[in-house]
């Protein structure tokens, strides 16, 4: 059972919160792109609320599934680009130590994405650690699925 809805409890907070991912959703930044950040980032964080729904928004988006069953391992994996090993470097170093973005991991960043792309990315994966922030520790829960 969840501790509390926040967007409930809090209408106008949540209410820019969703505001801000509506504006990084109109960027440049490709969907496949943000959907795999914002599934990384929420396993790192062990948010399953957003896992669940953000791995059901990238098959609707026509992600594929190994794609999404090899994220964990996306080193190992040959099934991703250089632009979306670049964002998915950037995600776990900012994640694990938002402070611990390399110049290494950066560059890779800069080397991928064009400058408005890469800020949409700094924003999405910024936005992506909130909810994460929000959800897990309020203990939600996906909605349960045949």
């Amino acid at each position: 059972m969840s501790r509390l809805n926040v967007g409930e409890l809090a209408p106008e907070v949540y209410k820019a919160f969703l505001q801000a991912e509506q504006a990084i959703r109109k960027g440049p930044l490709a969907a496949t792109v943000r959907e795999l950040v914002k599934i990384r980032g929420s396993q790192i964080n062990g948010c399953l609320f957003c896992i669940d729904m953000h791995v059901h928004e990238a098959l609707e988006l026509g992600e594929k599934p190994d794609r999404i069953f090899q994220l964990p391992a996306w080193r190992e994996s040959q099934l991703y680009t250089e632009a979306e090993r670049a964002a998915l470097a950037y995600t776990e170093a900012v994640t694990r130590q938002p402070d611990g973005v390399s110049d290494e991991v950066w560059d890779t960043v800069t080397d991928a994405f064009k400058p408005e792309e890469a800020a949409f990315l700094v924003a999405q994966v910024a936005q992506i650690n909130m909810w994460n922030r929000v959800a897990a520790p309020m203990h939600a829960h996906p909605p349960k699925r045949d």
